[in-house]
């Protein structure tokens, strides 16, 4: 990234839409030289920063800033703050007086640590006495600094940032609090035995039932998956509810990218207790397309996604409910609904690879899972803390 040496940063809050304009489009005039850096849709880029559109704020209050030198936009960052993270109890990472911050982008470390101390006062003013970040913007966004994996694009649902910001977020007093690993895993020629033996006795098992989703219930179908979501991450380290506002808004937004050979539900004696959503990887297209669907990403979107062909499936979420974590049921359940979605994938979407994550750096039974069918870590990224004085 270039450095200019002349005058003064001034950092200033985002009041009007060029504003947020630039906000937006600094992200990419900064990476566009990152040959990994996927651009996002400038549409959803700016939904995420609206009230209205985005039902965070339904919850959540955020002021964004932008750093200047010179005349030009040399930096940005986001301070916000979410009610229900607030309401968690403090031992599993959210918790009372803890703000958060993130979307940070600058030209040199001294513009990064200028949006930091600034952030960081306006969560003061609002009288947090803890910064976390980052967070773009909720937990359930891409939340992380990625700190390994520099070298291949994300996915879809996955953040990616310079790997000069790690030295200057730490450089700024951060400490890191908790590590999400995702992880690679080749799926054309399947799984190792084990998981196979694993699998064939789940088949024979009359109380279990894996079963695609309906696109045509779609939404009492989100609710539900959301429903498990909610009960089996809820005593994961940084856990902050959906509400469902939010879950109706993101089925809308995933809505085109559902196919239901790549969705399972689980079912236990009749009861819906674990779901997988795989997602084909969009990132594949969008990398070259700057952000914008003119003026022929339009018709590129829509014959890929009438029958898309993905080299790498997503696996952004996956749960089984919280009476059956830690059984052996619930891994039978999990590899089932793996190894099912692997032979749709291959068959019809020609996916070579899954991409699973990201998953908590404590989460016991999703690293043995990952282990069990031979996954490497691929990507690593890193949520930072700094107690307010």
């Amino acid at each position: 990234m270039a450095a200019h040496a002349q005058g003064p940063v001034s950092i200033i809050p985002v009041r009007t839409k060029a504003d947020k304009r630039e906000f937006v489009e600094l992200a990419f005039r900064l990476n566009r030289g990152d040959p990994a850096w996927v651009p996002p849709l400038r549409s959803e880029a700016f939904d995420l920063l609206t009230p209205g559109k985005n039902p965070w704020f339904e919850h959540g209050r955020a002021q964004l800033f932008l750093a200047r030198r010179d005349g030009r936009t040399v930096g940005r960052i986001s301070a916000h703050i979410d009610e229900l993270a607030l309401a968690q109890p403090a031992g599993q990472g959210m918790g009372p007086g803890t703000g958060n911050w993130g979307l940070l982008e600058a030209e040199d470390e001294g513009i990064a640590q200028a949006l930091l101390a600034r952030a960081e006062a306006w969560l003061r003013d609002q009288g947090m006495t803890r910064s976390l970040g980052p967070l773009s913007i909720s937990i359930w966004d891409e939340p992380g600094l990625l700190v390994e994996g520099f070298d291949t694009p994300p996915t879809i649902m996955l953040g990616h940032n310079s790997a000069l910001y790690r030295p200057w977020v730490e450089g700024a007093g951060y400490r890191p609090v908790k590590t999400l690993l995702n992880y690679k895993v080749p799926i054309a020629d399947g799984f190792p035995p084990i998981v196979n033996r694993i699998v064939a006795a789940g088949e024979k098992n009359e109380r279990i039932r894996i079963r695609r989703v309906d696109k045509r219930r779609f939404d009492a179908e989100a609710r539900l998956i959301m429903g498990i979501l909610n009960d089996a991450w809820s005593d994961n380290w940084g856990f902050v509810p959906l509400t469902d506002s939010e879950i109706a808004f993101v089925g809308k937004k995933l809505k085109a990218l559902v196919f239901e050979d790549l969705i399972r539900v689980a079912e236990l004696d009749g009861e819906p207790v674990a779901f997988m959503i795989v997602l084909p990887n969009i990132n594949e297209l969008l990398i070259d397309m700057d952000g914008s669907l003119l003026p022929f990403g339009w018709a590129r979107l829509l014959w890929w996604l009438r029958k898309p062909k993905s080299r790498t499936l997503r696996v952004p979420l996956m749960g089984v409910v919280k009476k059956l974590q830690n059984s052996r049921m619930a891994s039978t359940l999990a590899f089932m609904m793996i190894e099912f979605i692997r032979r749709d994938g291959v068959a019809t979407y020609g996916a070579e690879y899954g991409d699973i994550g990201w998953v908590l750096d404590d989460n016991q039974g999703m690293i043995a899972v990952a282990k069990a069918i031979e996954a490497t870590e691929n990507r690593v990224y890193r949520i930072y803390d700094k107690v307010l004085a």
